[in-house]
């Protein structure tokens, strides 16, 4: 009986310690959280460039000179002096507007709403055409979604964007809807860890965040990333562990853009025709931390389809919403099953 009521009163105890711990955590988290990053209500920016120009004139090495605007908490524009170059190969060729990198200098942002942000991505629609901003908020999305499952995540926040592009003599303004993504630095800062800067085999990384990873993909039918190249991926070095982040969502079945099509680095065991094929990348791990992750992703899933619905009211295209709610639904229903889940996931593992 003295045994029983120890276990309960050690149990009891270890609870409070965890709850404890996770509160810690959280505040910690928060705490190293920019203010940027703390609210996720669309921000409002204003950017003025020439899109010829950051195509032809800039690359990983070479930024041109702009102006970034944003509405502050009292609807009056301020503005701060930034660098700006493209980045993304595919887009740079095949996309009519380029996802950007801003660099701020830290003396520039002390005192705004962008201190403690020296460097930044913007995410922007690829074409001019109906309900382009529509995919954005998909890749959002799929950010949001990860970074209910995994504290290892980059922060994202959604802006509007009152686009005023250079065009020779004239200029032309575009209202578009993109998010900005904090830089990797922040995040091996938040967890004290750092960025590796090198290749490490899979199945060396941490295996709890690998899983997290592999169903998070197969949740948004991603193809293109690969944990072996780190294509689409950053590893960083925390607590003696390889840590995965992933990122570059934008040909996935989730968000299902007209110019999404399945990635060449493949190493999968099977085949498919189209982005919204569903096709588990993952390697072999333990079965008990498979079904423990399995868990994990059902605990959450209230939480990831209200991540859905708190995006309703800024799709265009209500049918574009809804088959988006689906798809996350059908990824549930595969892991509510296990004989879905046996030959879809477990079934499908690398074991090289």
């Amino acid at each position: 009986m003295k045994s029983r009521m120890l276990i309960l009163f050690l149990s009891i105890q270890l609870i409070f310690v965890n709850l404890s711990y996770s509160q810690q955590t959280a505040e910690k988290s928060l705490e190293e959280t920019t203010a940027l990053f703390q609210k996720q209500d669309p921000l409002s920016l204003r950017l003025n460039f020439s899109i010829k120009d950051v195509k032809r004139n800039t690359n990983d090495s070479t930024y041109i000179q702009s102006t970034l605007a944003y509405k502050n908490e009292d609807s009056l524009w301020k503005s701060l002096k930034i660098k700006l170059r493209a980045r993304g190969n595919y887009r740079r060729e095949n996309c009519y507007y380029v996802p950007l990198k801003l660099k701020i200098k830290k003396s520039i942002s002390k005192g705004t709403l962008f201190e403690g942000n020296k460097k930044l991505k913007v995410v922007l629609p690829c074409l001019i055409a109906k309900n382009n901003d529509d995919y954005v908020l998909k890749e959002y999305l799929a950010y949001r979604l990860y970074a209910l499952i995994s504290p290892y995540h980059y922060k994202t926040r959604l802006v509007n964007i009152e686009f005023i592009e250079d065009k020779g003599q004239r200029t032309k303004e575009h209202q578009l809807m993109g998010f900005l993504i904090e830089d990797l630095d922040k995040i091996a800062e938040r967890h004290d860890g750092r960025d590796l800067g090198r290749i490490v085999h899979p199945l060396q990384q941490d295996a709890i965040t690998s899983l997290q990873n592999d169903y998070f993909q197969y949740l948004i039918a991603n193809t293109d990333f690969s944990t072996k190249q780190q294509h689409n991926e950053k590893l960083l070095f925390i607590n003696n562990k390889y840590i995965c982040i992933p990122f570059d969502f934008d040909m996935s079945g989730l968000v299902n853009a007209e110019y999404a099509m399945v990635s060449n680095i493949q190493n999968l065991s099977g085949n498919i025709t189209g982005v919204t094929d569903r096709i588990y990348k993952g390697y072999k791990r333990d079965e008990v931390l498979m079904q423990k992750v399995r868990q994990d992703f059902l605990n959450h899933k209230t939480e990831m389809l209200k991540a859905v619905d708190d995006l309703r009211e800024y799709f265009q295209d209500t049918t574009q919403f809804e088959k988006a709610k689906e798809f996350v639904i059908d990824f549930f229903e595969i892991l509510e099953s296990d004989k879905k889940f046996q030959k879809n996931i477990v079934g499908r593992v690398r074991t090289r």
